[in-house]
């Protein structure tokens, strides 16, 4: 049998230093943590997650695995999210204009999307926290597999009160802006709503987050820094935080800092 080839200086090195690298990260971590957990967080945190693709191509990996990297980080998210308090997540996991992407990375995301519907269902930390989720969007649009998984993962949190969890799947900020605007028009149509009745409140009780308050941050990944047709009407008054790294690769160290930078600001709500 071959011995292993004897750790050479330069790899003795790299490993130090990896490790010296992981101890600071963590003791960083522990650090903004601590400063965290002392200040009010965000109410309802609102995550663009972009950055699948690149990352999955910068590392030599398909569009697939790179999506399936994604959704490993989402789980992670959601730990990171209860652990600092913040009661309310919505994420965005596919817009409309996403819809118009090759077919087979487009069948790849359905059958992500049914598998993590279904999963979600019976995740023992949904049921522990009770935490409810729900899929916002243009359902119609669709499969019925993917259809059929998100009644299973909102009928077995249906009561759940506690923390809330949002997924935006075919969903477009404007698409509902339009969906609202029809349903007043009906309102005034058949003499239930008058015209001069309907303010900002009456417009934010016809979108999808009717229950919901607005987020108070919102968080893109990739290091463009728009908001993409998320949450348009919601986001009037949100704090923004913009990071470079793509999804896949967020760290606990990445989300922590967006937190804390969060936490600096003073909201003026336009005042």
């Amino acid at each position: 049998m071959t011995p292993p080839p004897a750790e050479t200086n330069d790899d003795a090195a790299e490993r130090i230093t990896g490790l010296v690298g992981d101890a600071i990260r963590r003791a960083t971590e522990r650090r903004l943590l601590a400063q965290i957990v002392r200040e009010p967080v965000p109410k309802h945190l609102a995550i663009i997650m972009d950055g699948n693709r690149r990352f999955a191509e910068e590392r030599g990996l398909n569009v697939r695995e790179g999506h399936e990297r994604g959704k490993d980080r989402l789980e992670e998210l959601l730990n990171w999210c209860l652990e600092v308090g913040i009661r309310i997540l919505t994420v965005y996991a596919l817009s409309t204009e996403n819809l118009n992407r090759p077919k087979s990375e487009v069948d790849s995301l359905m059958e992500l999307f049914e598998r993590s519907f279904r999963e979600i269902a019976t995740d023992e930390r949904v049921h522990r926290h009770r935490i409810r989720v729900r899929a916002i969007g243009k359902r119609s649009v669709l499969p019925e597999r993917v259809r059929a998984a998100i009644d299973v993962a909102e009928a077995a949190t249906r009561d759940y009160d506690q923390y809330f969890y949002n997924v935006a799947i075919a969903y477009g900020g404007r698409d509902e802006i339009v969906e609202a605007i029809r349903s007043l028009a009906r309102e005034v149509a058949s003499g239930r709503l008058a015209p001069e009745a309907i303010d900002a409140a009456t417009v934010s009780r016809h979108l999808y987050t009717a229950d919901l308050p607005d987020p108070d941050l919102v968080f893109r990944t990739s290091g463009e820094e728009r908001i993409s047709n998320f949450l348009l009407w919601q986001s009037a008054y949100s704090e923004l935080y913009f990071s470079d790294v793509l999804w896949p690769g967020l760290t606990e160290l990445d989300f922590l800092r967006a937190i804390r930078a969060y936490q600096t600001r003073r909201r003026r709500f336009g005042a």
